[in-house]
């Protein structure tokens, strides 16, 4: 009784400071550290019997120690490679030509009608190149919303479409796909292809949606819905003198990733590694840069954002899933899991339920939020235990979670994305939330739904 309010009380804590943006690694880290305290403290121990260092008090502190090391030494140094090589891709300017030769085929579409749920799946395929929600909407604010506002659509059809160009690509760089198949033992691209099989049709039913709700919300709003911006950064950019081949650069070592993974469905012995394939893709951009300022000399800065971008991804995510990792070890150390779980396999839909509660779970917080994927890192340690005792497959409970993460961020009045697009266009993000959330609502009923009838029980 004791353990579960303490749990209570700590949960509820985290979730205040994240939702009011306080930083959610240190948030988590901070719950979790008070809490194996008090576990140590009311006789749980966090070591085996000659294990440990002899002292709770420091066992609280090497049971840190290990989580961080844990996931550095697994999942975390693909994140943080994977970090690195899109700022480098940032640098170079090569990110931005490959959107410049996305966006170009928008341009010869005559029909208005086409344009709504294409700008929204051509942004979602640009996800690939900037993964980053905020960045995409920038750069899509800066190309793509004066070509669409000359074509006679409205300030807010437009802003509401690129608000949402960053959701659910299946992508084998995305970190949270890293993370799920590391922990639930799925080679990646298997994980990748079950997320294909949810997210393709969730992102199709959306660009519908989207078409008719805009088209709805125009009628209603009427004048209102076209805004003046007096902004003189709001242009549309020309292409730099980057070279159009760099386009291939920010999406080689995906190239990699799938000619290697199907290589190796048809020769023993040959096997993907995502570190290693995204390091020889630097070198590769590396050699392209060498060529084109001709001086290995001149390009020495460039190509040190890697190692600043790794640093940035230990920092923005690695350490989030650290502080996840370990707040779920403080939480299984108090034995709530074993309890909860108790409660759930008496039920005979245990699996359909425990599925419901983390995917409505999710919503929630990242309404809240503005970022779920704060509360997919914290618990998707728990996944295989949770799964094996509610009897599915963990994959059941993972996606629609990391999806509904993404999505839930579109309609959130604090996430990032929706703040810059609101605030670049001049208006209130409520009325940005508005063009959002019929489709990101459906979205996330059709993800649910989806993973329920096609994911492996």
């Amino acid at each position: 009784m004791i353990e579960s309010l303490l749990v209570l009380v700590v949960l509820a804590l985290v979730a205040y400071l994240i939702i009011k943006n306080y930083h959610p690694a240190l948030s988590l880290i901070s719950g979790a550290l008070i809490l194996l305290m008090f576990a140590a403290l009311l006789g749980h121990p966090l070591y085996p019997a000659g294990e440990g260092t002899g002292l709770a008090f420091f066992d609280v502190f090497l049971k840190f120690k290990d989580t961080i090391i844990a996931q550095v030494s697994s999942a975390g140094i693909v994140i943080m490679i994977l970090f690195g090589y899109s700022g480098y891709m940032n640098v170079i300017g090569a990110n931005q030509v490959a959107v410049n030769i996305l966006v170009k085929p928008l341009q010869k579409i005559k029909s208005k009608a086409l344009f709504v749920p294409l700008v929204f799946l051509v942004g979602n395929l640009m996800s690939l190149v900037v993964p980053s929600a905020s960045s995409l909407a920038i750069i899509l604010m800066a190309i793509l919303y004066p070509m669409l506002s000359s074509m006679g659509i409205s300030s807010l059809t437009a802003a509401g479409v690129i608000a949402m160009t960053a959701t659910i690509m299946p992508t084998p760089l995305g970190a949270d796909n890293v993370i799920a198949a590391e922990t639930l033992g799925y080679d990646l691209l298997t994980y990748v292809a079950w997320n294909a099989k949810i997210s393709i049709p969730v992102l199709l039913i959306m660009a519908v949606t989207h078409y008719f709700w805009q088209k709805y919300c125009d009628k209603k709003e009427g004048a209102s819905a076209f805004v003046a911006i007096e902004n003189d950064e709001l242009t549309t950019q020309e292409e730099s003198n980057v070279p159009k081949l760099y386009a291939i650069l920010p999406l080689l070592p995906l190239i990699l990733i799938l000619i290697v993974g199907i290589t190796g469905m048809f020769v023993d012995g040959i096997e993907m590694d995502i570190f290693v394939l995204t390091f020889i893709s630097f070198f590769v951009a590396v050699v392209f840069e060498t060529i084109r300022h001709r001086s290995y000399k001149k390009i020495q800065d460039s190509a040190a954002e890697m190692f600043k971008g790794m640093g940035q991804g230990f920092s923005q995510v690695v350490m989030l899933v650290v502080g996840g990792s370990l707040f779920t070890t403080a939480i299984q150390s108090l034995g709530i899991i074993d309890s909860i779980m108790s409660s759930v396999e008496s039920s005979a839909s245990a699996g359909l339920v425990t599925t419901l509660i983390f995917s409505g779970a999710t919503t929630i917080f990242g309404m809240l939020s503005g970022g779920g994927l704060a509360m997919f890192y914290a618990v998707i340690e728990l996944i295989p235990d949770i799964a094996a005792k509610a009897g599915i497959d963990g994959i059941l409970i993972s996606l629609p979670m990391q999806m509904i993460a993404n999505l839930a961020r579109t309609i959130s009045p604090v996430a990032a994305v929706v703040m810059i697009v609101a605030s670049t266009v001049g208006v209130s993000p409520v009325r940005i939330l508005k063009r959002t959330s019929v489709p990101t609502i459906i979205g996330i009923i059709c993800v649910v739904v989806l993973s329920i009838l096609l994911l492996p029980y």
